[in-house]
């Protein structure tokens, strides 16, 4: 039987299917479990443990794992709460759940569904769980010290904060620093890694390095042990100058929110980023900001892209504001001060 290991599987390396448990256990996020594709709907392809994306069909077997995950502009879904005859793929990496919500330009594309086969069992017959699945259990500590982490948050999903990163990163790069980069939250996907990495990051980590599917619904405790274990992990064998690292979706997520309003965590970071898909986003998210104790070293983002906005902006803003192309020209690097 050809089975297709998916990204969150990729550090299992040997499992036993078990299938006495189909109707009795109720899973949790990151439980592995072997599948059948029902029918196809909107993911017609899966990110494999090979970080290709390998095109699936029906009747084909995937091993993947059990998660939530948030994405406004795409799917919100969770862990069943029951047991069902069928689960939907709510993100590529390989996460698996019952979707709760979708945006509206899929509202005639159906999820992608799957059946149950078994369970992935180890030597001891119980089932895999991929959080930290054989690695130490590291405890946050903010006092530790570590390279300068430079932070890329934004108003929405999409209003630019990973090109942002990868941008600042870029223009680091070209300027002979050392970088590493972390993406904490979201969910499993190799995209937003890769970019930063092919932008210049000398090594690039996620939260599914640790073994997560995603951290949308992870307490914060949880998240800080992620972040602890990446900032370790990232530094190994590179004497890096600094760490680029995003949190995904916006401000008002409420990962996000609770982890720019924990001053340990905030504590870690030297400067914040921001980006915005528009005008009013970037005028309202900085008294938002602001009442956190929070203050931008600069703006970026979609809205960049109109001279205009960036016009209407520096009319109530006396914040720094640059386009991508200044950030890979160096431009920000003397108030990066790296």
């Amino acid at each position: 039987m050809k089975i297709k290991k998916s990204l969150v599987t990729q550090i299992v390396e040997h499992f036993v299917l078990d299938k006495s448990q189909n109707h009795i256990y109720l899973p949790k996020a990151g439980d592995v479990a072997l599948f059948e594709i029902l029918e196809i709907g909107k993911h017609k392809t899966m990110q494999a443990d090979s970080k290709r994306n390998v095109s699936i069909f029906a009747g084909d077997k995937i091993l993947a794992v059990f998660g939530d995950r948030y994405a406004t502009e795409q799917f919100e879904g969770y862990v069943p709460t029951e047991i069902k005859s069928e689960y939907h793929i709510l993100g590529a990496g390989g996460v698996i759940g019952i979707l709760h919500s979708k945006n509206d330009a899929f509202k005639d594309i159906e999820p992608t569904k799957v059946k149950l086969l078994g369970f992935a069992v180890d030597e001891e017959n119980q089932i895999i769980n991929t959080k930290f699945y054989k690695m130490p259990i590291p405890e946050f500590n903010p006092s530790k010290l570590s390279p300068k982490v430079i932070l890329s948050l934004g108003a929405t999903m999409d209003s630019g904060k990973t090109t942002t990163a990868a941008f600042v990163s870029r223009g680091l790069y070209l300027d002979n620093k050392k970088v590493g980069f972390i993406k904490l939250t979201g969910t499993a996907f190799t995209k937003d890694k890769d970019f930063n990495y092919d932008a210049g990051a000398m090594r690039a980590m996620d939260f599914s390095d640790a073994g997560y599917p995603s951290t949308f619904t992870v307490p914060i405790p949880e998240i800080l042990n992620i972040y602890e274990y990446l900032r370790t992990k990232i530094c190994e064998h590179n004497d890096l100058d600094c760490i680029v690292m995003e949190i995904a979706d916006g401000i008002l997520q409420q990962e996000t929110l609770a982890l720019i309003s924990n001053k340990e965590f905030m504590s870690t970071v030297s400067d914040v980023v921001f980006s915005c898909g528009d005008s009013l986003s970037a005028i309202q998210a900085m008294t938002m900001l602001e009442k956190l104790g929070i203050n931008p070293l600069f703006l970026c983002g979609k809205f960049t892209m109109s001279e205009l906005l960036i016009k209407e902006v520096h009319q109530y803003l006396n914040v720094p504001i640059f386009t991508l192309s200044q950030l890979e020209s160096k431009q920000a690097n003397k108030l990066l001060n790296v």
